[in-house]
């Protein structure tokens, strides 16, 4: 009995030892694996070029819309409107006709005036007459000075009557004109406040319509003080540009600053900037709100994405990619421009910056670019 233990023993020693033999280089391969160093990380990451360009130097800001010209038509008679010779709303032209007043009473009196100026026309010449004679017979010694004196003294009074008689009529005919509103310049009227029949007098409050100029046009807005001597050289050289856009429409005007406001809002810092749009296509209305851009140079420097640009406690920087690696560069962010974000110091420009997967990067990390797909 112990001697077939001992063969027992021995079998199941020997098929051990075969097992062990037989996974020998798995056991090999797990050491070497455990022993060896751990591979470098390597992150996946999206980059561009920094780019050296000419990028303008511009403020945006909320301005507003407003006629160079603005009238409210109003009557400086007492009378009844005859005629509305426009469309609420229209186009209308200098020196358009837009209402026509009663004037039949200052007819009459223009009558009445042309009659006495005749009258006194007609007086006028017989004292001249008298006194044409009166020096011939003074002359012949047929009559006295005084009767002399008077005719002279009556001529006199006729000819003041009569310059007085003519400034009436003038100014009747003045009044005259008044019967008749014409548009003082071109642009866009209102509605008619009044329709025909209405009685119109100079103490009215409301216009019988009002115009706005509609090309060119004002945008005025408010830029900070930190610009103003930047902008004032920028008008003395002529390269301002101001450009006016629609919210929500994209449809915009572009002009040139027209005027600076001479003082400073002391409670915002703010100045006011009055820009002058051509506006041929009346796309800026008056009283509109527009976001104005207002470019007062353009100047070469080094652009990056803004996405490129982090920040830490210590500043902003952008992670370069040299040989491989991930690098932290200090940089000195002067302005952003559409998306861009203008680099003062730190980038030459040409490096190659990390615009996505700065999360997972530091000093050193080793990375490779991602494959960019087809038309990117």
């Amino acid at each position: 009995m112990t001697k077939r233990r001992w063969i027992i023993i021995a079998i199941v020693l020997a098929a051990g030892g075969i097992a062990a033999y037989e996974l020998r280089p798995y056991w090999t391969d797990k050491q070497v694996a455990a022993k060896a160093p751990p591979r470098a990380r390597v992150v996946s990451i999206d980059a561009v070029k920094a780019v050296r360009k000419p990028i303008p130097v511009d403020v945006d800001a909320i301005g507003m819309v407003t006629p160079i010209s603005s009238v409210a038509l109003k009557s400086r008679l007492e009378t009844t409107i005859v005629s509305v010779h426009f469309e609420d709303g229209a186009k209308v032209n200098e020196g358009d006709l837009l209402f026509t007043l009663d004037a039949r009473q200052i007819d009459a009196q223009i009558e009445q005036a042309e009659g006495n100026l005749a009258r006194d026309r007609a007086q006028l010449a017989g004292a001249e007459r008298d006194l044409r004679r009166f020096s011939d017979l003074i002359g012949k010694g047929a009559t006295t000075q005084v009767n002399l004196d008077n005719a002279k003294t009556q001529a006199d009074i006729l000819a003041g009557t009569i310059k007085g008689a003519e400034s009436a009529l003038a100014n009747l005919r003045v009044q005259k004109s008044y019967t008749l509103i014409h548009a003082p310049f071109a642009g866009r009227i209102s509605a008619a406040n009044v329709k025909i029949g209405n009685f119109v007098r100079p103490a009215d409050t409301a216009p019988l319509a009002t115009i706005n100029q509609m090309a060119p046009v004002y945008v005025s807005f408010a830029v900070p003080q930190r610009v103003l001597a930047d902008l004032r050289d920028a008008m003395a050289a002529g390269t301002t540009a101001v450009t006016a856009t629609i919210p929500g429409s994209g449809r915009s005007e572009r002009g040139k600053v027209a005027m600076v406001e001479n003082t400073v809002d002391a409670a915002t810092g703010m100045v006011m900037v009055r820009g002058i749009m051509d506006n041929g296509n009346e796309t800026l209305w008056p009283g509109t709100l527009v976001n104005t851009k207002l470019t007062i140079r353009t100047e070469e420097a080094v652009a990056v994405p803004t996405v490129a640009v982090q920040r830490s406690q210590s500043g902003n920087f952008v992670f370069v990619i040299k040989d491989g690696a991930a690098h932290v560069q200090p940089v000195k962010v002067s302005r952003t421009h559409q998306g861009e974000t203008v680099i003062a110091e730190g980038l030459a420009g040409g490096e190659e910056v990390v615009t996505d997967g700065q999360l997972l990067l530091s000093e050193g990390t080793r990375v490779e670019p991602r494959s960019r797909k087809a038309g990117a």
